[in-house]
């Protein structure tokens, strides 16, 4: 959520960054009337309730007409500041409505534009040259025994897949070793809720109401992660957290859940989109002056991840109108997935600023003592997507897959061989 205070002494940086991301910076200036309606109503609230606690002690020492004409003015009074007091909290439900549907405000040095104009920071290796025809993860995955889509499709429908044999544990392998190099780097390791509440979806940044990304059930009022960034910003919902307790690193791992709508036709083959994959994710607290500091962090360990499974990769600066909703900032790992001939998305980090604890009500206590909200930040570790790029990456001409050395000792085995 937005901090009001910069609604009000910076709405131009709300307006820019509104523009940014493609959306429409007239709700800068409702939010602004909402505001201050809302400030008038409880000044007015304040100076009537003031005046009521003042009359009551004058009622008690008045007498015969006098007293009379002030327990009149008490009755009137009582009427008022039922008034200002019901508009001034239907005014801040209006201005909290609208305030949950603004995005964080972008960073500056965020790159302007959509989806296709991200910026490439760097890149990491030089896709392979094969000497014979390379097979897509998908005809790999189903002659080594490890993929199975047709009787995913069978018991869940299409986008369902299961891992077997090999393929159960190359996932294991890679997310075992992700693992251990959060809790290397600092991090807890959290085995998360893949279940959490409306008010932890919505605290989190995606709405609840609208996102046609999310699984819900209803009976329950539950919702599905797509992400264990979402129970991991709900852990210190409501707390006050010590500022010598900071930063806090947390490495979350789940099953994640996404209904791909609009995805219809994309990536319809294999294992990149689909509706339940398992990831390790990142998380951090920290203090907002530490948050861009964080987020290089992250995404180091992002490249010492990448590095391990020995891919080509790139880094990309996400141009502001494809953020999502809490990130003022976002940095994507792209691997090179041969047969496709161009690089597809592994990993993202995402500097969420005081968004989301301001939405969760998570704070720490700075060097005088005050409550203050904290920066979060989130970034993917490793997740099922990943065994993509491996497999095409290290495919050998007889079929066989050589596991990368870093994996080795996860996953048991050196070479992945064809099932006979």
């Amino acid at each position: 959520m937005i901090d009001l205070r910069t609604l009000r002494e910076h709405p131009d940086r709300l307006r820019a960054s509104q523009r940014a991301r493609g959306e429409d910076d007239s709700i800068v200036d409702t939010l602004l009337d909402l505001d201050e309606r809302r400030r008038a109503a409880l000044t007015s609230f304040e100076s009537l309730r003031a005046e009521q606690k003042s009359l009551g002690k004058s009622v008690s020492r008045a007498q015969g007409e006098e007293k009379a004409g002030l327990l009149q003015r008490g009755k009137d009074l009582a009427g008022q500041v039922k008034t200002a007091e019901a508009e001034a909290e239907t005014l801040g439900a209006e201005l909290d409505e609208l305030v949950q549907s603004v995005p964080n405000i972008v960073d500056e040095d965020a790159p302007h534009g959509g989806e296709d104009d991200y910026v490439v920071l760097e890149t990491h290796g030089e896709p392979r040259v094969f000497d014979f025809e390379p097979k897509d993860h998908l005809e790999l995955g189903e002659q080594l025994g490890a993929i199975d889509m047709e009787r995913g499709a069978k018991v869940s429908g299409s986008r369902f897949f299961f891992l077997k044999g090999v393929g159960a544990r190359l996932q294991l392998g890679l997310l075992n070793m992700a693992m251990q190099q959060a809790i290397a780097n600092g991090f807890t390791p959290m085995i998360t809720p893949v279940l959490v509440k409306p008010e932890t979806m919505q605290g989190t940044g995606f709405h609840v109401a609208h996102d046609k990304e999310i699984y819900r059930l209803p009976e329950d009022d539950l919702y599905l992660v797509g992400t264990s960034e979402v129970a991991l910003a709900g852990y210190h919902a409501q707390e006050i957290l010590g500022g010598d307790e900071l930063p806090l690193r947390y490495a979350g791992w789940s099953s994640c859940f996404r209904r791909e709508a609009g995805s219809y036709g994309k990536d319809t083959r294999g294992i990149i989109r689909v509706h339940q994959f398992d990831k390790v994710e990142m998380f951090s607290y920290v203090r907002p002056e530490e948050a861009r500091e964080e987020h290089q962090r992250l995404l180091a360990w992002e490249r010492d991840m990448l590095a391990k499974i020995e891919v080509p990769y790139r880094v990309i600066d996400t141009a502001a109108g494809d953020l999502g909703m809490s990130a003022a900032r976002k940095f994507d790992c792209e691997a090179w997935i041969p047969t496709q001939g161009r690089y597809r998305e592994l990993t993202s980090t995402s500097n969420c600023t005081e968004f989301q604890a301001r939405r969760l009500g998570v704070r720490y206590r700075d060097k005088d003592g005050k409550p203050q909200h904290l920066a979060t930040l989130n970034g993917t570790l490793a997740t099922t997507r990943w065994i993509v790029a491996i497999l095409e990456n290290h495919q050998q001409a007889d079929g066989s897959v050589v596991v990368p050395e870093a994996l080795r000792p996860y996953v048991g085995l050196d070479v992945l061989e064809p099932s006979k």
